[in-house]
């Protein structure tokens, strides 16, 4: 039966605020899932903990629900238990470029076959509006009333600067778009990332969904030469003109094809991991 979008419902409703950016990028993760027609166990999302975080009860399939910070790390056991099984990550700016930071250098330049999406709203929304990694240089929130003394991380510069062999960025106020971005980046073999910028309607009210039509431009439209490095990292130094689209790409083998324990199948499969995983789970039962 071919899948629709809606066929990764849940039957619980998001509980995002009314207008949030999510609700473009779980639309965006839906229409991915069903292009390639996937059931449940076809494959596996890893979420963080913030807002983005919650979408673990609103996609139907494989997911983990992980600590602050930590779904790379276990999006990586994953792919090597079982390196056949498509994994994808769902985290926000504070728990990717925050928490994370420095997970997401060492999956970068495994090249760790893992599609990562960044929910980018600039601030820390589910705590109600604290500065994030991204907030600008001078923004003013809860915890700096006085403004931002710090200057934004820049995400995708370090991803390529590291060893992402696919790195992207989309909007979630452009729906068509952002799920071929995405798509693009899951058929991806190696490490990609996809920053997305996600509106928070509630908490900023600096980078919303106007300031974002209005700042961003599709490289498709520039023809753009997404195997230079240089010429992606120049692109993501620009606060003002925001790139939307793939800005890097390149070949290189995947860390599961490189590691001799996984030459002869995957560890799931083996027989003497299956037995010693099943003696683990005794202990917790």
């Amino acid at each position: 039966m071919v899948k629709q979008a809606n066929d990764y419902n849940t039957t619980i409703r998001p509980t995002w605020c009314p207008g949030c950016g999510n609700f473009g990028i779980w639309a965006a993760i839906k229409n991915v899932l069903a292009s390639k027609n996937w059931e449940g166990h076809n494959y596996v999302i890893v979420y963080g903990v913030g807002c983005s975080g919650n979408m673990a009860d609103f996609i139907g399939g494989y997911g983990l629900h992980s600590l602050h910070g930590r779904s790379l790390p276990n999006a990586e056991g994953i792919k090597l238990g079982n390196h056949n099984l498509p994994v994808i990550c769902v985290a926000g700016d504070g728990d990717t470029y925050g928490e994370a930071g420095n997970h997401l250098i060492h999956a970068a330049r495994a090249n760790h076959d893992i599609t990562l999406i960044v929910h980018d709203n600039r601030i820390y929304g589910l705590t109600t509006g604290q500065a994030s990694p991204t907030s600008e240089h001078g923004f003013k929130a809860k915890s700096t009333p006085n403004g931002l003394i710090e200057y934004p991380v820049n995400g995708l510069a370090l991803a390529i600067s590291e060893g992402a062999t696919f790195v992207a960025q989309g909007f979630a106020g452009e729906l068509q778009h952002l799920t071929e971005v995405i798509k693009k980046a899951v058929d991806h073999k190696g490490f990609s990332i996809v920053n997305v910028f996600q509106p928070c309607v509630t908490w900023n009210k600096l980078d919303t969904f106007a300031y974002f039509k209005e700042h961003t431009y599709k490289l498709e439209e520039d023809k753009h030469d997404r195997h230079s490095k240089i010429k992606a990292i120049e692109l993501t130094l620009d606060r003002e003109r925001l790139p939307l689209g793939v800005l890097y790409e390149e070949e290189r083998p995947a860390y599961h094809e490189q590691e001799a324990s996984l030459q002869e199948g995957t560890l799931i499969s083996r027989k003497d991991y299956s037995d010693s995983v099943t003696e683990l789970f005794k202990d917790f039962r």
